[in-house]
């Protein structure tokens, strides 16, 4: 018989810290550097470093809202706490509306790479993506402490590689290739910002954990710090040696990291990247199921869902229900995919704008919300800065903003 408990509190800063850093660094690490110096030149790792700043506001206005308010809803919590019932609502709904959009690309993405090593086809990839939702499922199903150092495994792999990609390299740099450091001006750093942003996403997902921490007060605000710093040094470090090694010269961006490793250890280099690439894609889709479950598991229990999505394992502790309908709803994303062969770019794109959205929601509670000052101006800092980037989206935007449409026009007694 289910449980309809509270979730199990075994969540350390370390296993945090790894989740944190899976789900904000994805596949773009291994392309990213590569088209930001195509951009800006040198001047890139300006942008790089600026976006870091950038985005520390935002991360300081969800460590205190995740450790003084912990509740698996996430921003959708936060969100009724500051604006109601309606906007909570809201928040939720633009959440699952863009998670089984935007995790089946994630996952072929990261296919792609495996299938690059054996020469598989679209067909072979689709079901290794398939496999490698499946894994993070099943991995979730058995409970967070499972789930948190299965990733602290992966990301730790991950980290080394990553270190051995730039140590291995080191001896490529060049000075020349530091000048001259402003190719393109100053535009083309700002233009370049607005590309960086979607590598500093992800940090909202350990609110949806937040009540599975042992002492989410001191882990979260550890973790997300701890995360913040690690996914900085490995930005700069990795962007540092594709300017200096002039690579992203060479052509074609996606295999500016093959390339990078080629010029010192040679054809194995496509083997280590195509394994780095499935991995790195893997973290992300697994932190994101985890954030996915807990949140729909948060609002059934508000009684936005059914009850029986409030429900939790009664062995594991889980929101087992959520997790069983996350794989319906992505294995039939993904066979639409391939039997449509559907472009990936509107995939990444709609859930992206969605994200922004939900994060200019989030940060703007933030700013209401929280009781110290410096809280509410990060809120209200990240929250502007969210907003200006989501009216860069294009026709992205249209799908939350038909969606928030349609929300406010349905419940409209819970907005007015």
């Amino acid at each position: 018989m289910a449980s309809s408990g509270e979730l199990k509190k075994s969540i350390t800063w370390l296993q945090g810290t790894a989740m944190t850093i899976g789900a904000v660094i994805g596949a773009g690490i291994l392309v990213l550097p590569a088209i930001a110096a195509d951009i800006a030149g040198p001047a890139s790792l300006a942008s790089w470093l600026l976006m870091g700043l950038i985005s520390l506001p935002m991360l300081a206005a969800i460590a205190q809202m995740s450790s003084r308010y912990p509740n698996s809803g996430g921003i959708a919590a936060y969100a009724q706490q500051a604006f109601g019932p309606g906007m909570g609502r809201l928040a939720g709904f633009l959440i699952f509306s863009a998670m089984p959009i935007g995790l089946p690309p994630t996952a072929l993405i990261g296919a792609n790479y495996l299938c690059s090593l054996f020469g598989w086809g679209t067909g072979a990839a689709h079901i290794a993506a398939g496999a490698l939702i499946l894994t993070a499922v099943a991995l979730n199903l058995r409970g967070i402490e499972l789930s948190g150092k299965s990733q602290l495994f992966i990301v730790s792999a991950i980290l080394l590689i990553l270190i051995f990609v730039v140590l291995s390299s080191l001896a490529e740099i060049r000075p020349a290739n530091f000048t001259p450091f402003l190719p393109h001006g100053l535009g083309a750093v700002g233009h370049t910002m607005s590309l960086l942003f979607f590598a500093f996403l992800g940090w909202e997902m350990i609110g949806h954990l937040a009540e599975e921490f042992k002492d989410p007060r001191r882990d979260i605000p550890l973790s997300l710090g701890a995360a913040y710093v690690i996914v900085n040094i490995v930005y700069l470090a990795i962007a540092l040696v594709v300017v200096g090694s002039g690579v992203y010269k060479s052509g074609n961006p996606n295999i500016a990291m093959v390339s990078l490793i080629k010029l010192r250890w040679g054809e194995p280099a496509a083997v280590l990247v195509g394994l780095l690439g499935f991995v790195v894609c893997y973290c992300p889709v697994h932190t994101y199921i985890a954030g996915f479950s807990r949140l729909f598991y948060a609002q059934a229990r508000e009684g936005y869902f059914p009850k029986c999505f409030g429900e939790l394992h009664p062995l594991y502790g889980t929101p087992f229900r959520a997790l069983q309908l996350f794989v319906p709803l992505n294995l039939s994303l993904l066979f639409l995919s391939w039997a449509l062969s559907w472009d990936l770019k509107p995939l990444l794109g709609i859930p992206s704008a969605t994200f922004l959205l939900v994060y200019t929601i989030g940060m703007f509670s933030a700013a209401k919300v929280l009781p110290v000052k410096s809280g509410r101006l990060c809120g209200l800092l990240s929250g502007t800065l969210s907003l200006a980037v989501f009216a860069f989206s294009g026709w992205y935007m249209l799908f939350p903003l038909a969606v928030a449409l349609y929300f406010v026009v349905r419940y409209k007694k819970e907005f007015f």
